[in-house]
């Protein structure tokens, strides 16, 4: 006979019953924040702040922030008029180097090159950091996306003979823009006696291409740097998996997100120094933190940061300032982290870094430099151009959100401005 002790029930019933409480305010707490939706308990009223002070981005802020109200869509605007030379038998070698903000710019020289020497362009390789060493083309981007682009516009060999590789070829340095005017006088003498040649593109010493420099030499560059630059599938697969993660984790702001480029080693070199007494390049982590607060983000907004890990305090203010920040390393799915996401390499972290913020709904750069502009470039190619570029506070009651969009969308002196309509 089986004899009940209803104490022990009782207490069994009372410890379910506070293992189910504690449970409901875990998921309150800590899980439901995230996805929410937006029409739950919103901290502004949709449509109660609208501006439009460019005529052409509508802001909106709802949902923890302002943001643009729709994306514009954008079309090529560029009919490549001029016919090359006849094609010859030598060929333009090049490499990609420095990283992703730099790629696409070489890519544009060395095709302005070979278009007007009538030269077949051989397939890059791309040189990382040193401890990365040489990677094949298609270890970064996708290499029938690169063919394809080009076609019409460049002859692109996928696998030049041997030899060049193994021979020493004379190497120019060419500047960055390169003119009709310099291929004509510098380089193409060398490359009719030498029938093959490589190139390097010797970047300005400023991390920026000024407005007035900022011009495409001819129009069928514009493929070339803003169409034949696409990571190949398992990158592409990886980037878009965690852009997905912050959109899942953005439901409050409607799938929204704020991709913040912000690196505490680009902080502490010696570029960034003031500019002057009124502005700056760079900006570290307080800085940017009080700088989206006071544009109008809530600190219920998504935030990506493209920082690896949390190491250093001026983070952790940026993150008591807007809790819900996500670094690569924790969106990042685990077969990413075994295989791109190594300290040593940081190579493939930059690569993600970028393509991330092409993506984001809102960019902010906290270094105005080479990797700002870039990044701002693709984004104007999809139409994206909610960019918020910060400055010194300058104590204007009426300082307004609309006051920060990068004057490259407000002026429209971007190349891409003369690529896309």
């Amino acid at each position: 006979m089986v004899i009940i002790d209803l104490r022990q029930v009782m207490a069994a019933i009372l410890t379910f019953s506070m293992f189910i409480m504690l449970g409901n305010m875990i998921k309150r707490d800590h899980i439901d924040p995230f996805f929410e939706t937006a029409q739950e308990s919103p901290t502004v009223a949709e449509n109660e702040f609208k501006v439009s002070k460019t005529g052409e981005v509508i802001l909106v802020e709802e949902s923890y922030g302002p943001w643009q109200e729709r994306y514009k869509p954008t079309k090529r605007c560029w009919k490549p008029t001029f016919k090359g030379k006849d094609q010859s038998n030598g060929y333009i070698l090049f490499s990609l180097t420095h990283g992703p903000e730099f790629h696409a710019s070489q890519v544009a020289n060395a095709v302005e090159v070979a278009r007007r020497l009538g030269a077949t362009l051989a397939l890059p390789d791309i040189k990382g950091t040193k401890s990365a060493g040489k990677k094949s083309f298609g270890d970064i981007y996708d290499v029938n996306n690169f063919v394809t682009t080009l076609k019409g516009v460049v002859r692109v060999d996928e696998d030049p003979p041997i030899e060049l590789s193994n021979s020493r070829l004379p190497i120019m340095r060419i500047p960055e823009r390169v003119s009709e005017g310099f291929i004509s006088s510098e380089i193409e003498p060398v490359f009719r006696a030498k029938k093959n040649l490589r190139i390097v593109t010797r970047f300005n010493s400023s991390t920026m291409i000024e407005a007035k420099e900022n011009k495409l030499a001819s129009t069928h560059q514009c493929p070339a740097m803003f169409e034949s630059l696409k990571l190949q599938p398992e990158l592409q697969g990886l980037v878009d998996s965690m852009v997905g993660a912050m959109r899942s984790l953005s439901q409050k702001s409607k799938g929204r997100f704020v991709a913040v480029d912000l690196r505490s080693e680009m902080l502490q070199k010696k570029s960034c120094q003031e500019s002057d007494a009124w502005s700056k390049r760079c900006y570290d982590e307080e800085e940017m933190a009080e700088f989206l607060t006071r544009i109008g983000f809530k600190e219920q907004a998504t935030v990506y940061l493209t920082q690896t890990g949390w190491q250093g305090g001026g983070l952790k203010k940026f993150r008591n300032a807007f809790p819900n920040t996500f670094t690569k390393d924790v969106i990042m799915p685990a077969y990413g982290k075994a295989k791109f996401l190594n300290s040593e390499i940081p190579d493939y972290e930059r690569l993600i870094d970028y393509f991330i913020c092409v993506q984001g709904d809102v960019f902010v750069p906290s270094v105005i430099g080479r990797f700002y502009s870039s990044v701002l470039g693709q984004r104007i190619a999809f139409g994206r151009t909610q960019v918020f570029v910060p400055t010194k506070r300058g104590g204007a009651s009426n300082d307004s959100v609309v006051d920060h969009i990068s004057l490259y969308i407000q002026k429209k002196n971007h190349d891409a401005h003369s690529c896309f309509c």
